[in-house]
């Protein structure tokens, strides 16, 4: 068998579907070779091995984590010069040792924006009117219509935490339905459609809150005990984002004490293991992170990945860049690798 070339070489790291057809087809067919790795997601220490093995031009990432000595090695050992990233969130990747090693990182922003809020809007509809509730209720032989305690969302006021493109699209949906929708990040630009607040501002008024932020040093545990306790009584605190946004004890805990009335999560700090309290208490929905799932946005979502990754390899601009990588002359000169 003649030695891989790894100039020509992709590694896809794990996958959240049952094969690498999609990706296999793109970067083949541009000339390119692709070597995978298990399906779940594997350790650091196992990305970094398949990477000192494989010596790939780029990865392509699910959920796997790839660590900065993957990077670090994978660039200075090797030909590698694009990490993409199967989905938005970055926090599975060393985006900072990318940088400094030369390495792009980008993401696909745009391929589960409906999906997304969809999911945070079916989470809201079903607390509004109580269908999981009133699901275990009738399965455990229970038909009590009168102790149903339902709202009407056009009376409540909603605020959506992070409003790029997919808490825009949530807010626009909650509006058409009649809501009251404030908004808080930091870093939007203000806008005449909803109000912009900041985020003691928006849990003290919001009948629901919805997390759309990304996970970064600064937001981790941004829901902690003092922001639950600043949220209005019987709120309903709504994750679709990144499960280390909550401090799940301090959540537990607000649900316990009948602070809040409930939790739709799609995201766990500790998925897939989910805490014993949070399911037994009644006003809790978890789904197993399927909030950007639907046939379309998984195609899209691999197609897109995989012809960034043919892009960046061809030598093209990319379309969805995260960092601003030094080139590799700028790199040397400056003696960042010998």
């Amino acid at each position: 068998m003649p030695e891989r070339d790894p100039m020509s070489t992709v590694l896809l790291t794990d996958r959240a579907w049952p094969d690498d057809s999609v990706e296999r087809e793109v970067v083949e067919a541009a000339g390119f070779q692709l070597v995978v790795g298990p399906a779940d997601p594997a350790t650091a220490e196992a990305i970094e091995a398949l990477v000192e093995l494989h010596r790939p031009a780029a990865v392509l990432t699910c959920w796997a984590p790839v660590s900065a000595q993957a990077i670090d090695e994978g660039a200075a050992r090797g030909p590698l010069r694009h990490v993409a990233r199967m989905g938005v969130g970055l926090d599975n990747i060393a985006v900072d040792a990318a940088t400094e090693a030369g390495v792009l990182v980008t993401n696909v922003p745009d391929y589960c924006i409906a999906e997304v809020s969809d999911h945070a809007l079916a989470m809201v509809l079903a607390w509004t009117r109580g269908l999981v509730v009133a699901d275990r209720e009738v399965r455990a032989g229970r038909w009590e219509p009168a102790a149903a305690r339902l709202r009407r969302l056009s009376a409540l006021t909603v605020g959506v935490v992070g409003f790029g493109r997919i808490g825009r699209a949530t807010a626009t949906k909650l509006r058409a339905l009649g809501a009251q929708v404030v908004a808080s990040d930091p870093f939007a630009l203000p806008t005449d459609d909803f109000p912009l607040v900041d985020l003691a501002e928006l849990l003290a008024v919001s009948d629901v809150v919805i997390l759309h932020a990304p996970l970064t040093a600064g937001t981790h545990h941004l829901i902690d005990d003092d922001a639950l306790r600043r949220m209005r009584q019987g709120a309903l605190l709504v994750n679709v984002s990144r499960g280390g946004l909550v401090d799940t004890d301090a959540l537990v805990a607000a649900l316990d004490r009948g602070h809040l009335s409930g939790a739709a999560l799609d995201v766990l700090e500790s998925e897939p293991d989910v805490p014993a309290a949070l399911l037994a208490h009644p006003g809790v929905i978890v789904s197993p992170h399927i909030a950007f799932s639907s046939d379309a946005s998984v195609t899209d979502l691999r197609r897109f990945a995989a012809e960034e990754v043919v892009r960046v390899l061809r030598g093209e601009p990319a379309r969805n860049a995260c960092n601003s990588p030094a080139p590799v002359t700028d790199r040397m000169t400056n003696g960042t690798h010998s």
